[in-house]
């Protein structure tokens, strides 16, 4: 029997295997909405097998993108707008997540096959926000130093994206605090100088991802499953750290969160991170051991071999898939034929293919 190809039960949602296709910008978003892009691409991967569908990134403000032309969650329209989207993944057996975040310092980008750095004003940029004055890389803007106001305005806004993200029927949603977006920026003392309440000590720079990740699970649904997605680490010294990680996880255990999904690095430009197939597993395993939580690893896993080695000897409760599932939609089809698995859910209008 194949432990990938196993059902997960996590609150009262039962995802069909441990295969879960991570979160990937695509740009292509007009003043946040989604686009019959959105639809084509995570559409794809449902009727591909994957048991949870999740919507890139998407900002809880306008000025929390990435880019412009990044999706967006910031009202019940844009909650509404996802709806036909959500509802045809869920046709398709598999379960609709989305994901809540703000890019702080790192907002107002490029879009990718435009060019690098900050979005000019011609362009559709702003000036980013961020816990302190610094910006991400030489040469770009300082961000804007939030306020107490704004700190306190920031958790409502992710309160509010969670009931939108309802409204337009998703039934997971994950809170970005990894890859040197806000909550992480908050988290990391690279980023984060402040000396109030929200920064210095562990305690006061966990402060605002957990009364954000406590208002999120107030707002969500009891029965429905909520995500964080974590960098366990900033890969530089003096910087965010795997034990730092462990404690933030006992905590967002304690306020309901039900699966972190493991990553790592983005808080600093020029970090060295050693990668390589599976890199990130460590970090989902001891996370899952030291926390007692369930946790997801995302990171160079290609290989249903490896996909199915890292469920089966409890390193982690699911793989999350990017670059591999942009290059193949179906690949949890092909995974399930490589080892040897039947699943149910191979798509009817398609059975002329199936495998003998």
């Amino acid at each position: 029997m194949s432990v990938l190809f196993s059902p997960l039960k996590l609150r009262n949602i039962t995802f069909r295997n441990r295969i879960f296709v991570s979160p990937m910008c695509q740009y292509s978003s007009h003043d946040g909405f989604p686009t019959d892009w959105h639809l084509v691409h995570l559409g794809s991967r449902a009727v591909g097998g994957a048991s949870l569908v999740m919507v890139e990134a998407t900002a809880v403000a306008p000025w929390g993108r990435i880019s412009p032309a990044d999706s967006g969650l910031w009202s019940e329209a844009h909650g509404e707008a996802f709806s036909s989207l959500a509802s045809f993944v869920k046709s398709q057996g598999a379960v609709p997540g989305i994901q809540l975040a703000h890019a702080g310092r790192k907002a107002s980008t490029r879009v990718p096959w435009r060019g690098t750095g900050q979005a000019t004003e011609a362009e559709g940029g702003w000036r980013p926000v961020a816990p302190s004055p610094i910006p991400f890389d030489e040469g770009e803007v300082a961000p804007k130093e939030l306020t107490a106001e704004d700190i306190a305005s920031l958790v409502e806004r992710f309160s509010d994206a969670a009931r939108f993200a309802r409204l337009g029927g998703f039934e997971v949603v994950e809170i970005h605090m990894a890859h040197g977006y806000l909550l992480h920026q908050f988290l990391s003392p690279l980023s984060n100088k402040r000396t109030d309440a929200y920064g210095g000590s562990l305690e006061n720079r966990m402060r605002i991802p957990l009364s954000v990740a406590k208002a999120v699970r107030e707002a969500w649904p009891a029965h429905l499953p909520l995500f964080v997605r974590i960098s366990a680490t900033d890969w530089v010294e003096g910087g965010w750290d795997l034990g730092q990680a462990v404690e933030l996880c006992r905590r967002l255990k304690a306020l309901g969160v039900d699966l972190v999904d493991c990553s790592s690095g983005g808080a600093v430009p020029h970090a060295k991170v050693p990668v390589g197939p599976g890199y990130q597993v460590p970090f989902a395993e001891a996370i899952r051991k030291e926390a007692g939580i369930a946790t997801g690893v995302v990171g160079l896993i290609t290989d249903p071999a490896q996909a199915e080695e890292i469920v089966a000897r409890g390193l982690a409760d699911a793989v999350l898939l990017a670059r591999q599932l942009l290059r193949d939609p179906y690949w949890p089809l092909h995974a399930a034929q490589a080892l040897g698995v039947k699943p149910d859910y191979w798509p009817p209008q398609y059975a002329r293919a199936k495998p003998a």
